[in-house]
């Protein structure tokens, strides 16, 4: 998005949330793949603490995964919160895992990972429906509609969007348009095949442009019914995409693209994986122009969301992350010194990786797996092109930094009960 520095892409309304309230420069997702990203996102938990550690697939889902565990929108509904989800669900599609189960009293969407991002069938009412027209335009109609319904009442709303996902198209011409003429920017690497990554970053921008537009649409929603200055609005996303950055395309489950040719799965955690954009507005709080380069992470939503809400954790729930909804107010909270995520690769592939991530060195472990453990100076190297377990000499990782990133890493599974703690280092 342009509040990130990307100059090419069109995001106003993306970017006036950010330009309106704070803008978080150092967040990240805790997992680099949708179901377990999205799941930790609702209930401030680890994927492995939820047994959701890959995107679920249809016969996974079938066989009974999905999420098991308390979610935030449960305790807003039961403080008298009216509450809604409506698009991208992927969190278990059998009825013990139905929106309607966790905490939402309307759901507009579907249940599986993916749709058409033109004329498709969702669940409307609980039962299928088929719509017409671009599928961000059919959720916010929704959105507008519930928000509407409910204006005199504290209502909350999970918009999710399914774009950008591939396949990015089709989207309207007002969303290509902008386009048409770009020559974009993309990385710059040996062997990789420039027009394939041109037309496909083309599509990406279109796609996202496609949300933003829609976004807008909801904004002045808020506007028009006059909610704005005691409405939270937070945009945020559950993973990266590298669009060739790396050699790959998509997230932590890419594919390898160079060449011409698409390659086999690669895992990752890469930045360009496991950042995401995080912006809120709330005028009644939150100063407009705000900056954060504390380090937060999407496990925090849990705690975050009821804090800034002054809603009591339950005490039945044990959320992980921290409450970082002091910073909305101006205020501080302690020091954080570390950010952690994992990612379980079975769909498609196999791999286990933990990820620790300081405020300098990222130390991304690879279990059942030799020589491909990696570290990197994300201030020296924030592109993470050189991995220091395999440099020699005076460029080498100190002994030290790569002991201390062990020990935390250790210390962080023994604290959720990782299975592959018993696993030798």
């Amino acid at each position: 998005m342009g509040a990130y520095g990307n100059h090419e892409v069109r995001t106003p309304n993306m970017d006036r949330i950010a330009r309106q309230g704070v803008q978080f420069t150092n967040a990240i997702a805790c997992s680099p793949v949708c179901s377990p990203s999205r799941a930790a996102y609702f209930s401030g938990l680890y994927p492995t603490e939820l047994g959701v550690t890959d995107w679920i697939s249809p016969q996974e889902a079938s066989e009974g995964l999905g999420l098991n565990a308390a979610t935030w929108p449960q305790v807003l509904q039961r403080n008298g919160y009216r509450t809604a989800m409506i698009g991208k669900w992927h969190l278990g599609d059998q009825p013990r895992f139905h929106p309607r189960r966790l905490g939402f009293d309307h759901f507009t969407g579907f249940l599986a990972g993916g749709t058409r991002p033109m004329n498709t069938t969702l669940e409307v009412d609980g039962k299928q429906k088929k719509t017409t027209g671009p599928l961000p335009d059919v959720l916010v109609d929704d959105a507008i509609s519930f928000i509407t319904k409910n204006r005199d009442r504290p209502f909350a709303v999970c918009l999710h969007f399914r774009a950008p996902h591939l396949p990015y198209e089709p989207v309207p011409e007002a969303d290509t348009a902008p386009f048409a003429k770009l020559d974009p920017t993309i990385p710059n690497l040996p062997a990789l095949d420039a027009a394939k990554v041109k037309r496909s970053t083309k599509a990406y921008y279109a796609s996202i442009h496609s949300v933003d537009r829609n976004i807008g649409r909801l904004l002045e929603t808020l506007d028009a019914l006059q909610l704005s200055e005691n409405t939270l609005v937070i945009f945020t996303s559950d993973h990266g995409y590298n669009e060739g950055r790396h050699y790959i395309n998509t997230k932590g489950n890419g594919h390898w693209i160079a060449g011409g040719i698409s390659g086999p799965k690669r895992p990752n955690m890469w930045e360009t994986s496991i950042t995401v954009p995080l912006a809120m507005r709330w005028p009644a709080v939150i100063k407009p122009g705000t900056k954060s380069d504390v380090m937060v992470s999407n496990l925090d939503m849990f705690r975050t969301v009821l804090g800034a809400l002054g809603i009591a954790l339950p005490v039945d729930t044990q959320p992980r992350g921290v409450d970082f909804s002091p910073l909305l107010r101006g205020e501080s909270i302690p020091e954080r010194t570390a950010l952690f995520g994992q990612y379980d690769l079975h769909n498609n592939g196999l791999a286990y990786l933990r990820m620790v991530r300081t405020g300098r060195y990222k130390y991304v472990k690879h279990f059942h797996a030799r020589m491909m453990d990696e570290v990197y100076d994300l201030e020296k190297d924030p592109g993470e092109q050189t991995n220091l377990l395999r440099r020699r000499g005076k460029h080498r990782l100190p002994p030290e930094v790569y002991a201390d990133l062990q020990r935390r890493l250790k210390k962080w599974q023994a604290a959720i009960n990782d299975p592959l703690l018993q696993d030798a280092y």
